[in-house]
């Protein structure tokens, strides 16, 4: 069975995210073995500095590297990445399994972003659009969309 694993950096907390997250997984686990892995944001003063961000992103960059599934096709997230309709991301993931791959990562980083490394290490850059999202909110909309995507392979009547 195909893996799909979604690293995000940053607690959640508010219980209405939790209950999509959490109800999105579930319907994922009849496409797909489903992991969520949540990776401590790095704490920073109130006003931090561009070196104080960037040694914080470092340090999640470490985590997130651990955190990588081995020989999975690796997708960050960011306002950077490529725009992609539903169906072209259906594609993609079913592309990446005829390749023989047996696993895909998809991450959201912390509210400062992403390591600039973690980014070139990444088989794809995925952008939802140049608008910002709360984190929290992207863990959902990230999740509707592998979803989305996996019942578009299955050929079932979730996307219209």
């Amino acid at each position: 069975m195909f893996s799909v694993t979604l690293l995000s950096v940053g607690k959640l907390k508010e219980k209405f995210y939790q209950s999509a997250v959490d109800e999105y997984a579930k319907r994922l686990g009849a496409y797909c073995s489903f992991r969520l892995v949540e990776l401590p944001e790095t704490r920073l003063p109130d006003d931090p500095n561009r070196t104080e961000i960037d040694a914080g992103l470092a340090k999640e960059a470490a985590l997130i590297r651990a955190a990588i599934p081995k020989n999975a096709w690796f997708c960050v997230l960011t306002p950077e990445g490529k725009e992609l309709s539903s169906e072209a991301l259906a594609g993609k993931l079913k592309n990446i399994k005829l390749e023989g791959k047996s696993a895909a990562c998809f991450l959201i980083g912390s509210s400062f972003g992403i390591d600039p490394e973690i980014k070139r290490m990444a088989d794809f850059r995925l952008s939802f659009g140049p608008m910002t999202f709360p984190h929290h909110l992207m863990r959902v909309m990230a999740l509707e969309q592998i979803y989305r995507a996996e019942t578009i392979q299955a050929g079932t009547r979730y996307h219209k």
